[in-house]
C-alpha cells in the first residue's frame, strides 16, 4: 500500500459516519420510488461498498482487476445491480448511485484542508480512476449477464417452440409453429433426427398448419426435413398444408410425388395407424 492510498483510507475512516448518512439520504431517493431497495437494503449495501473500497485501498495495486479485493467489489455491484433488475429497476439507477458516492467521497477529500494539494491531487486521481474501471468492470458483468439470460431465454423459446412427441411406438408428431429460417430448420432437424434414432420411431408427423410465413425458402427446409426423415428409414407425412404452402412447393420444381400428405393432423394420424395395420381403436387389423 503506497502514501496516497494510505492517506485516503484516513480520510475516508475519519468521515465515514457522514460520508455514509449522505449516501443513504441519496441512495433513498434513488431507490426508494420503485421501490427497489428497502431502508435497511440501503444501509446494508452502502456499509459494505465502503468496507470493501477500505479493503480495496489496503491492497498493493487497488487499480488491478485480477486481485481478490477488486473482484470482491465489482461481484458486490454486479450482485446490487441483478437485484436491481431481478425488482424492475435499471443500470440507470445503480450508475446514478455509484456517481453519487463517487461525488460524495471526491467532495469529502476535497474539503480536507489539513491535506497538501499534491496530497488530495493524488487521493482524487486515485478515486477518479478507480470508480472508473468498477464501472467499466461492472457494466461488462451486466452485460453479459443480460446476454446469457436473452441466449437462455431464446434457447427455451426454440426448445419449446418444437414439441416432439410420441404418440404412439413408433408413431411421433412434430407440430411446427411460427416462421422457418435456416437456423430453426437446422434444430428442427437435428431435434428430430435425434428422437427417431432414441425412440426408434418409424412414422412422423409434421403438421405445418401452425406455419406462419410460407416462401420457397421455407418450402426447401420443409422438403430437407422430410428427406433427411426418410434417410433415417421413417416416413415423414406432412399435414395442415394451405394453398399458399402448396404453391411454394410446387414452385420448387423438384419431385415431390414420394411426399406423403394428409390434410389434417387427424387423418395424417389414422394414415400412420394403416401403415402400422392398427384401426383407430388400437386392434390389429
Amino acid at each position: 500500500m503506497d502514501r496516497i492510498n494510505g492517506l485516503l483510507i484516513d480520510a475516508l475512516k475519519l468521515r465515514i459516519g457522514g460520508i455514509t448518512d449522505i449516501i443513504e439520504q441519496q441512495a433513498a431517493r434513488i431507490f426508494s420510488d420503485a421501490p427497489l431497495l428497502s431502508a435497511e437494503e440501503i444501509t446494508d449495501y452502502s456499509l459494505e461498498f465502503l468496507e470493501l473500497l477500505i479493503v480495496l485501498l489496503q491492497s498493493r495495486d487497488a487499480l488491478d482487476e485480477q486481485q481478490p479485493a477488486f473482484k470482491a467489489l465489482r461481484q458486490f455491484l454486479a450482485s446490487m445491480a441483478l437485484q436491481i433488475q431481478s425488482r424492475g429497476g435499471e443500470m440507470e439507477e445503480l450508475v446514478r448511485y455509484q456517481q453519487f458516492i463517487q461525488s460524495t467521497l471526491l467532495e469529502q477529500i476535497e474539503s480536507d484542508s489539513q491535506a497538501s494539494f499534491e496530497d488530495s491531487r493524488g487521493m482524487l486521481m486515485l478515486l477518479v480512476k478507480l470508480f472508473n474501471e468498477l464501472s467499466l468492470a461492472v457494466f461488462q458483468t451486466y452485460l453479459t449477464e443480460k446476454e446469457g439470460t436473452i441466449r437462455a431465454q431464446q434457447e427455451e423459446l426454440r426448445q419449446t417452440s418444437t414439441p416432439i412427441v410420441e404418440i404412439w411406438d413408433g408413431v411421433l408428431t412434430l407440430p411446427i409453429i411460427g416462421s422457418m429460417d435456416s437456423a430453426r430448420t437446422m434444430l428442427v432437424m437435428d431435434k428430430l433426427l435425434r428422437r427417431i434414432e432414441s425412440d426408434r420411431a418409424r412414422t412422423i408427423i409434421i403438421d405445418v398448419t401452425g406455419v406462419q410465413s410460407v416462401d420457397s425458402q421455407v418450402s426447401h427446409h420443409l422438403i430437407q426435413v422430410v428427406r433427411a426423415v426418410r434417410l433415417m428409414g421413417a416416413e415423414a407425412i406432412l399435414t395442415g398444408i394451405r394453398a399458399d404452402i402448396a404453391r411454394a412447393l410446387a414452385s420448387l420444381n423438384i419431385d415431390l410425388g414420394d411426399v406423403t400428405t394428409c390434410a389434417t393432423m387427424a387423418e395424417g394420424l389414422k394414415f400412420a395407424f394403416r401403415r402400422l395395420g392398427l384401426d383407430m381403436q388400437g386392434r390389429v387389423a
